[in-house]
């Protein structure tokens, strides 16, 4: 038998929330009702947990405050 082709697993996308500057670590906005594990998705304008649906509207800038 001929053997199968493996896939290359992609990385889980759970490390795009962290960042690295210099020795600091920043961490992406976390669902305040969850668990600390879990992150908000960042979307033009809102931030939105998958897991329990809490929403999280953004500030819209107005042409006066700019």
């Amino acid at each position: 038998m001929a053997k199968k082709k493996v896939k290359n697993k992609r990385p889980s996308k759970i490390w795009t929330k962290y960042k690295i500057n210099g020795e600091n670590i920043e961490r992406g906005q976390s669902c305040p009702k969850c668990e600390s594990g879990t992150f908000l998705a960042d979307h033009k304008d809102r931030w939105f947990c998958g897991k329990c649906h809490y929403t999280l509207f953004k500030k819209k800038e107005t042409k006066e405050s700019k």
